[in-house]
């Protein structure tokens, strides 16, 4: 089975101008970029055949190259990420079986989130991880909603792990929450997705619908036109997963990498 990632990275951010060039400081004082920390995630994962930086920004793709990265550059008019690994697809010599979606703002993604999402993709169009919070994320998540910022997205489910909703609001509702037990009900979704070429296909031809634009979440589309997307549970082990949101984020992945011990 061929294996892709792709990272899709632009420079130009809402919330947090230039962040794939960012530097994150690890456990030994080494600073890399953001982008560069999410490569090396990424590259690390078995079974993978390539990784591609996917970006339409001069700035990133030269410091993509200075890592030793392969760089696709991509149309300036993809609206998210996922259109963007689409169009890598389109522009690939052969089709993947699965083209996996690394987004270049989580750093802290462990290689075996992506083995596990390959492996969860049987009989799928579409996957992603989702992890069970802890009162520690939880509180984080809280925090971040009184302060008006977005600290990452939560993830509703059915009983087979199809998705119900994605949202960068706290779901479902989790202010009586008090114990570790409860709070593992909440689950943080993990910023991965795998897709078949079909599902990519099937992405292009439909127009950005409400939910998507309001949440800023780009896999609603799927869920909008009435695909489905597998949620595939992974576990931390007893590493802090985070993303990159907003400046606030860079002293939580700094003391991330340094109790993983990550370089």
């Amino acid at each position: 089975m061929r294996v892709v990632v792709a990272i899709p990275a632009r420079f130009q951010s809402v919330r947090y101008p230039g962040k794939p060039l960012v530097s994150l400081r690890g456990a030994t004082g080494v600073s890399r970029t953001l982008l560069q920390r999410t490569y090396e995630a990424a590259a690390g994962a078995r079974g993978v055949e390539r990784v591609i930086v996917a970006t339409d920004d001069d700035r990133i793709a030269d410091h993509a190259k200075g890592f030793g990265a392969e760089v696709m550059m991509t149309s300036p008019d993809c609206r998210n990420g996922t259109e963007r690994c689409a169009e890598v697809v389109t522009r690939l010599e052969r089709e993947p079986d699965i083209l996996v979606n690394v987004q270049g703002d989580a750093p802290l993604t462990p290689p075996e989130f992506v083995e596990a999402l390959v492996a969860g993709m049987a009989g799928c169009d579409v996957a992603t991880p989702v992890l069970r919070c802890d009162l520690e994320i939880l509180q984080r998540f809280k925090e971040d909603r009184r302060n008006r910022q977005v600290g990452g997205t939560l993830a509703v489910m059915d009983r087979q792990n199809r998705a119900l909703y994605f949202s960068k609001e706290i779901i479902p509702y989790a202010d009586a929450i008090e114990t570790e037990a409860d709070a593992r009900t909440v689950f943080h979704h993990v910023g991965l997705y795998a897709y078949t070429a079909a599902a990519l296909a099937g992405y292009l031809a439909w127009p950005q619908g409400v939910l998507e634009r309001r949440e800023g979440l780009e896999q609603l589309r799927f869920l909008e036109n009435g695909a489905s997307i597998a949620c595939v549970e992974v576990a931390a082990k007893g590493r802090t997963f985070w993303e990159l949101n907003n400046p606030v984020d860079v002293e939580r992945i700094e003391r991330a990498l340094a109790a993983a011990g990550i370089a």
